[in-house]
């Protein structure tokens, strides 16, 4: 497939490239030394309306197609990995969970100021003894007062946005009994419900910025118009949800792997040696042309993925390809960026060594690598 972007994606994406360049890029050492949550940058892509970008505009959204989406994100990720995880979270995973199963109702309550960006999401799915394997959870959530509302109990573990959301989306065994077919999923209010606990947060090798929290609930109670869907639908929404947020995920690969691109590109026509730069080199031009096709490669099959997706087409595979390909290309290319800068790639002066510890998760959230040929392999055999 070949993309090519209209004149408003072209206009979307060079409006977010700018804010990214003039107040992310400067910012991105820094975030990733303090790993604090970016509150301001937040608040100025909420007033930009990047918050909510794929949401409808019914619902304080912007109502972009997925192809200016996954551009935006890309962008995003370009200037910071972990700014690009705090989008991708809220919008893909929460924002998109309430928007796709819940009622006008709650839609109206939880997701317009989420996709406003006057509030942050969170998506509680995984747990220690829970990652890949989801009908292993633990955490359940009980009916009480005869349907009236639900007690829940447990523990979710690597929430991105976890400990700084308004809303999360929270996955329970409504039966315990039934498998995959007795998980629900639920809106939790971390300040209105009593037995919502933030354990705490990890100390991680990148993606700094984003918060990634350890919850814990304690006989929480839930009213049940917190219910998402139907009971026992939960499994069922969780994969839908991660298929698309895929997209996503392959397109922080992609803006970080562009990053690391551009600096690689830009290092090796000012370093010299031998009396020349080192982009005189055959040996560094092969590199470079080789970071560069994985990385068109890569944006083209998250471009291929979006397309589908939004002709309402089974998507399955190809976001899966998508997110498994610029997962690994981010990493490859990033690797090469800290060749090519030499010692220096290796030391904190650079940002290289940022985009290499950043790109390393994308192989890890939101579905493996290993995981994600399983899931090709599956769709093969249909």
């Amino acid at each position: 497939m070949d993309f090519s972007p209209t004149q408003e994606q072209r206009q979307i994406r060079e409006m977010v490239a700018e804010f990214v360049d003039e107040e992310v890029v400067p910012r991105a050492a820094d975030i990733d030394e303090t790993d604090e949550f970016p509150w301001d940058l937040v608040d100025e892509m909420a007033d930009l309306g990047l918050m909510g970008m794929p949401i409808p505009e019914t619902y304080g959204g912007a109502g972009l197609d997925y192809h200016s989406y996954a551009m935006a994100l890309e962008e995003i990720s370009r200037g910071s990995g972990g700014l690009g995880t705090i989008v991708a979270a809220h919008i893909s995973l929460a924002c998109n969970m309430v928007y796709e199963f819940g009622d006008e109702g709650q839609k109206e309550t939880y997701l317009t100021p989420l996709a406003e960006g006057s509030e942050i999401g969170a998506f509680a799915l995984s747990e220690a003894g829970a990652g890949s394997d989801v009908p292993a959870m633990d955490t359940t959530a009980e009916p009480i007062d005869g349907g009236d509302a639900y007690l829940v109990n447990g523990g979710k573990l690597w929430i991105s946005n976890g400990s700084v959301a308004d809303t999360v989306v929270l996955f329970a065994k409504t039966d315990p009994e039934a498998g995959n077919k007795g998980i629900s999923s639920f809106v939790v209010r971390p300040e209105e419900d009593e037995g919502f606990h933030v354990e705490g947060t990890e100390h991680k090798l990148g993606d700094k910025g984003c918060p990634t929290a350890e919850l814990r609930f304690d006989d929480m109670r839930l009213p049940a118009d917190r219910l998402l869907g139907e009971e026992g639908r939960g499994f069922v929404h969780a994969l839908k949800t991660l298929n698309g947020g895929r997209i996503t995920i392959a397109a922080r690969g992609v803006g970080i792997a562009q990053a690391a691109l551009d600096e690689a590109l830009r290092y090796a026509q000012d370093r010299e040696q031998f009396d020349r730069p080192i982009s005189d080199f055959q040996a560094i031009q092969h590199k470079l042309a080789d970071m560069d096709t994985k990385t068109e490669a890569a944006r083209l099959l998250m471009h291929r993925a979006a397309d589908k997706k939004m002709r309402g087409e089974t998507f399955v595979k190809e976001a899966a390809q998508a997110k498994l390909y610029a997962s690994e290309v981010s990493r490859e290319v990033a690797n090469e960026g800290i060749q090519i800068h030499g010692g220096y790639g290796y030391t904190k002066d650079f940002p290289v060594e940022r985009f290499y510890r950043d790109a390393k998760l994308n192989e890890i959230y939101e579905g493996t690598s290993e995981v994600l040929r399983n899931t090709i392999a599956d769709q093969l055999f249909d």
